[in-house]
């Protein structure tokens, strides 16, 4: 495994030579602009919420909005650095890529800061960076490369252990900070890589028998009192409405006050008096519910699925197996993510901490995203086919 592992660092040189130089440098022919609007309008949705979330003050210097302004100029220039870039040269750097995330999420638990012991966020010329959110682009890079150097071995059980070793230690890393949320995007990604590049089925569904039977184990040894806590709250909330279940109980006020068209940007009681906790980061969907409603909602799901549908149509159209497993990746993390976001919200899943993409606030989820999608139409550009 180790020699199939490093086999994939080298790259073959005719490979650039028979794309032609048109494919090499890119054409901008094939920029996937539906993929671009549909980011860009998720991403006006997110601006919008932090100024609804700016209560009363979204014009101040360090205000939600404002940051949210910048942290959004800042992802545009990556989305198009990354897109201007030859994917290609991804596949040459890919071990040093992952000796790199590996080695930023070490410096996380050496010198990050958080509250209520974690380690999650590192300070760095005045701004906060969560590299774990970055991980997430790092890693998928990593398990499409190595996914792309076994195409004719990807139904092996091999493969798909190979990807667990490559998968397993940045996981581990992040559960460390403790970030459970994180984590379980990072085992979604792998699921949903995997499956997408054809991976036996019968394996899979082994992987994630095993998966479930060691649940009890990580639930007993694994997890923190808080974090189990926080998992069955939204079993029944009301058994401590003041502690554990007061989030849930606030979120679900707020969505069902929402009604049909919602109180209107910045005339959300939930979030303007400021009941509803963490309201622009990890339950801005319930701020978005209570004042953009149910057909705000529908109409949030809907770029989603638009945007997944191009994620996925980037990787079909891709002439190699990277375009495939990388594509997968980045729709894996947008999907899971969007699932578990809106269902703790409702108080259907479990309350996990996970961003909602673009709409949550934070520069560390936007820009790495904007990264993602950045690199897809880099494999857009450069396959020389007509986007639909």
């Amino acid at each position: 495994m180790g020699c199939a592992l490093m086999g994939t660092l080298r790259i073959q040189p005719a490979r650039f030579g028979a794309l032609g130089s048109t494919a090499a440098s890119g054409s901008w022919n094939h920029f996937d602009l539906q993929l671009a609007f549909y980011a860009l309008a998720l991403a006006i949705v997110g601006v919008l919420m932090a100024y609804t979330n700016s209560q009363g003050a979204p014009l101040e210097s360090g205000s939600v909005f404002t940051r949210g302004l910048m942290w959004l100029a800042i992802a545009l220039v990556l989305f198009t650095l990354a897109a201007a870039f030859d994917f290609r040269w991804l596949r040459t750097l890919a071990w040093p890529i992952y000796v790199g995330n590996l080695a930023l999420l070490v410096l996380t638990l050496v010198i990050g800061s958080g509250t209520g012991g974690v380690s999650r966020w590192v300070t760095l010329g005045g701004l906060q960076f969560q590299f774990s959110e970055l991980a997430k682009i790092l890693m998928a890079i990593v398990l499409a490369n190595y996914l792309s150097g076994r195409r004719d071995k990807l139904k092996s059980l091999t493969t798909i252990l190979g990807a667990a070793v490559i998968a397993g230690p940045p996981l581990a890393l992040v559960l460390l900070q403790p970030d459970l949320g994180t984590s379980l995007v990072f085992g979604a990604m792998l699921f949903g890589t995997l499956f997408l590049v054809g991976a036996s089925a019968r394996w899979l569904l082994v992987a994630a028998g095993l998966v479930m039977a060691m649940l009890p184990v990580a639930w007993e040894f694994v997890l923190k009192d808080y974090q189990r806590a926080r998992l069955i709250s939204f079993l029944e909330p009301a058994a401590d409405p003041l502690g554990s279940g007061y989030q849930l109980i606030q979120a679900q006020i707020a969505v069902g006050s929402g009604g049909l068209f919602g109180k209107g940007l910045t005339n959300g009681t939930q979030t303007q008096l400021d009941y509803l906790p963490v309201q622009a980061t990890d339950f801005v969907g319930a701020t978005l519910a209570e004042e953009l409603g149910f057909v705000g909602g529908v109409v949030i799901l809907l770029l989603f699925s638009a945007l997944l549908w191009r994620v996925l149509l980037v990787g079909w159209r891709s002439r190699d197996t990277f375009g495939l497993a990388f594509a997968g990746a980045v729709a894996s993390m947008i999907l899971f993510q969007l699932l578990v976001n809106f269902g703790m919200v409702m108080g259907i899943m479990p309350i996990t901490g996970i961003p909602l993409p673009f709409i949550t606030h934070g520069g560390a989820s936007l820009t790495s995203i904007a990264l993602g999608l950045g690199i897809l139409q880099s494999i857009s550009m450069r396959q020389g086919r007509q986007s639909w």
